[in-house]
This record gives C-alpha cells, sequence and structure tokens, in this order.
C-alpha cells in the first residue's frame, strides 16, 4: 500500500451531506498508487454523523470505518495511523477545507528524503472572522517564539508521515500518555505542535509546503460551539500547552 490517508470525523452531518468523502474518493481513484482511507470516527453524539460515515465505508472499496470511544481528535488520527497500512500516511479533516488534490503537493517529497511533509496556510485563512483571523496571529507568533520557529503554520489540517516517523513519534507524545494510549491532562489542538516538535527532536526531516485552504466547514454542531465561546477557551489552552511542552524538553520528557 503507497498511501493511506486518515479522516477524523466527529458531528459532520453537514459536511458528510455535501458529498466531502465522494470528492475523495473521486480524486484517488485517478491516481496510479495504491491508496486506503480510514475514517476514524471519534464517537459522535451526532449519530447521523456516524451512520452516513459508516454506510459510505461500507459502500466504497478501499475505505474503511474505525469506530473509537470519545477521546478527542488526536485519538482519532492516532487510531487510524494505527490501522494504516500505507507507507506513508496522511491525516486530513473531514470539511475538505484544504482538497485531497493538495496531496500531489506533498506526496512527491518523500522521494527527496523527507519524512514529515506538512500543509502550510502561510498567514491566509480565507472565510475567517476577524477575531479568530486575530487569535491566529498571536497564537502564532507566541508558538514561533516558544517552539518551532522556522514552521510558520503547525495547525493546518493536512499533515503527511512516513509510516515509520508516525509509529515512532506519535507513542511519544505527552498529550496521549507517552505511550499509554491514553489522553493525560491535555485538552485541545496543541498536539500538532507537540508532535512537529517530537519529529524534529528526533531527528526527522520535515517540509513545510504551501497549500490551498478555504474554510468550508458546515458542521452546525462544530458553529455552536464556537458561538458558545469554546473557541476562547480552546485558544488559552492552547497558549498553556506550547509553554508545557518546552518545559517538559527542558525536563527531557522527549529523550530518543
Amino acid at each position: 500500500m503507497d498511501l493511506s490517508v486518515v479522516i477524523p470525523s466527529y458531528n459532520e452531518t453537514e459536511n458528510l451531506r455535501r458529498g466531502v468523502l465522494n470528492e475523495v474518493k473521486s480524486y484517488l481513484e485517478k491516481q496510479k498508487y495504491s491508496w486506503e482511507v480510514i475514517v476514524s470516527e471519534d464517537e459522535s453524539p451526532d449519530l447521523e454523523s456516524r451512520r452516513l460515515a459508516r454506510e459510505f465505508c461500507e459502500k466504497n472499496k478501499n475505505f474503511k470505518f474505525l469506530q473509537n470511544p470519545h477521546g478527542g481528535k488526536l485519538m482519532a488520527v492516532w487510531a487510524g495511523v494505527k490501522q494504516a497500512q500505507g507507507k506513508t500516511v496522511l491525516f486530513t479533516d473531514m470539511d475538505q477545507s484544504t482538497p485531497i488534490s493538495e496531496a500531489e503537493k506533498l506526496l512527491p517529497y518523500f522521494n527527496q528524503n523527507f519524512d514529515v511533509v506538512i500543509g502550510s496556510r502561510g498567514t491566509a485563512r480565507k472565510n475567517f472572522s476577524p477575531f479568530r483571523l486575530l487569535a491566529s496571529g498571536v497564537f502564532r507568533t507566541f508558538r514561533r517564539t516558544i517552539l518551532l520557529p522556522r514552521i510558520v503554520d503547525t495547525q493546518a489540517g493536512f499533515k503527511a508521515f512516513s509510516k515509520d516517523a508516525a509509529m515512532k513519534v506519535f507513542p511519544k507524545l505527552e498529550a496521549l500518555g507517552k505511550g499509554s494510549g491514553k489522553a493525560v491532562g491535555w485538552t485541545v489542538g496543541s498536539w500538532d505542535c507537540e508532535l512537529l516538535f517530537v519529529a524534529d527532536k528526533l531527528g526527522y526531516k520535515i517540509k513545510e509546503v504551501p497549500i490551498l485552504w478555504e474554510d468550508r466547514d458546515e458542521s452546525v454542531a462544530k458553529a455552536k460551539e464556537r458561538k458558545q465561546g469554546k473557541f476562547v477557551k480552546e485558544s488559552i489552552d492552547m497558549l498553556k500547552q506550547i509553554f508545557r511542552v518546552r518545559v517538559n524538553d527542558l525536563r527531557g520528557f522527549y529523550r530518543p
């Protein structure tokens, strides 16, 4: 197997109804390499989201449905990575804000001895509200001061790892209990930063590649969470966790 695509799924009814998995299928069927798609379900409270994802995978060749207990996006991604059969593992968001066709920009770098190739939105965030643009800029500035100064965008949901690198990096994350398989002490998205920091720490070559990105997320449940102020709380948590990664490193937590 050449490529495994891992798609975490949580309350994605509206995105699934508009045909995002058909977009993924249509693109991959045209490629000459072998591939699989693993939809890794994070026990969505929205049962329709679960049903739509499962039924699509059951009806379409090379698509696999993986039901997980609720543990957050990282746990869903990691569950999919462990099941992946491909030499390269790409994880991407269900909403396809970065279309799967952007994979053609990332994959060639694995032939140039890179181990990790990540999509980058640069500083642009099409369809972001002014508040979210401001928050992302503050986060990016703080993060680059503390961690990974050479990487502009750690948070785009479009990243590819060699399977070998993924299987060595993920288990070292504190966000996964450093090998215990349980999310410990982490609440949201700074695991992307920890993931890339550990990859760099272990000596893996990382390439950042500009990609197309436009917010296409139509999930009603996720939009409701943003309106309830969850985005603000998560942003604060993420800043705290960036500092935590640096402290962990100083304590020798990520030693090979």
